[in-house]
């Protein structure tokens, strides 16, 4: 199960049984694909430093940025790290469900020190998803799980995104069907007052907001994140993307909201809408998708019209500006099909 070594990946309905077997290939220090309400996340058990070098491996993912340990409940949460009010408060309101939480950790905290990339805090959820929660409850320890693609690629949210990049790389494919959300979790930093914002996501900021009763603070980029989803390059398809375009140039494939048309329009070689209806909650849930498709349109580049800022549309700008910046490095080929 190294980085070179090619594995037989299994691909299963997550009905009980196959959730009762991923639960073993966890516990036996495997990885293990499976849906949450957000995207597919690749799982490790959190508490073994082997199997979380395996996943880095998998992904090819920087050690240097950590991973969000998931777990059933608020109070398997608490007992890796220290919750203060304005963590509980946030928790209160939206666990189960699409917000990481940075806090302290615990000075006996079991998540090792690789999954938090040798940090002196952990990044926490509680995920939604029907299937993540019974496999985490058979588990019974917190699991690592970050978006299960090769580091820095587009997200999946399909069984087959993660076989694109991860077949032969992994042990076992829990297929639960498309994800929900569609973008991964909202991350707020409660280690300090206020409260941080780290990654935009599938909570609003106006939520939260309203939740804590005042505004949170904002964190830039960092070369050294502190949390998933900061670097300034990433989500990125292997075809380069122009945003918020008013105009098609030839060769290239379109994405666009609303129906949205830019100026020459019929020049796209492929034209995909995230909602032709304009809903951001529906184009947050396709975006991942499309740009997958998109990329193997075999465009010149992909052209990107405007998209709302509003709600979830934050978000969804902030995906895709990371996904345009230049790249330190070229994002590496998937290690298989399937």
């Amino acid at each position: 199960m190294s980085g070179t070594t090619r594995i037989a990946t299994q691909r299963l309905a997550a009905d009980a049984a196959a959730i009762a077997k991923a639960a073993r290939v966890l516990g036996a220090g495997g990885l293990v694909a499976f849906p949450t309400e957000t995207v597919y996340g690749l799982g490790a058990d959190a508490t073994d430093p082997a199997a979380v070098a395996r996943l880095f491996a998998a992904k090819a993912r920087p050690k240097f940025n950590p991973l969000i340990a998931h777990v059933v409940d608020a109070a398997a949460a608490k007992r890796l790290g220290t919750f203060s009010t304005a963590a509980e408060r946030l928790a209160a309101k939206f666990w189960p469900g699409a917000l990481t939480l940075v806090v302290p950790a615990r000075g006996d905290c079991a998540v090792c020190e690789l999954a938090r990339a040798g940090l002196a805090t952990i990044a926490l959820r509680v995920p939604a998803h029907a299937v993540a929660q019974e496999l985490l409850a058979a588990v019974g320890k917190p699991v690592a799980a970050p978006s299960a693609n090769r580091s820095g690629h587009v997200s999946p949210t399909t069984a087959e995104h993660v076989l694109a990049d991860l077949s032969g790389a992994i042990d076992l494919v829990l297929d639960g069907g498309p994800t929900p959300l569609g973008l991964e979790s909202t991350i707020v930093d409660c280690t300090g007052e206020p409260p941080r914002l780290l990654r935009l996501g599938g909570i609003a900021r106006a939520e939260i907001e309203r939740a804590l009763g005042g505004p949170l603070a904002d964190a830039s980029s960092s070369a050294t994140p502190a949390a998933p989803g900061m670097l300034a390059s990433h989500y990125a398809p292997r075809t380069r993307l122009r945003l918020d375009v008013a105009e098609v140039r030839p060769g290239e494939a379109l994405l666009t909201f609303g129906g949205a048309r830019p100026k020459s329009a019929e020049r796209a070689v492929r034209v995909l809408d995230l909602s032709a209806k304009g809903d951001l909650v529906q184009a947050a849930a396709n975006l991942y998708a499309h740009l997958r498709a998109l990329d193997a349109a075999g465009a010149e580049a992909i052209a990107i019209a405007p998209i709302p800022h509003e709600g979830l549309g934050e978000a969804i700008n902030d995906r895709l500006k990371r996904a345009a910046a230049p790249r330190s490095r070229e994002i590496p080929p998937p290690l298989g099909g399937g």
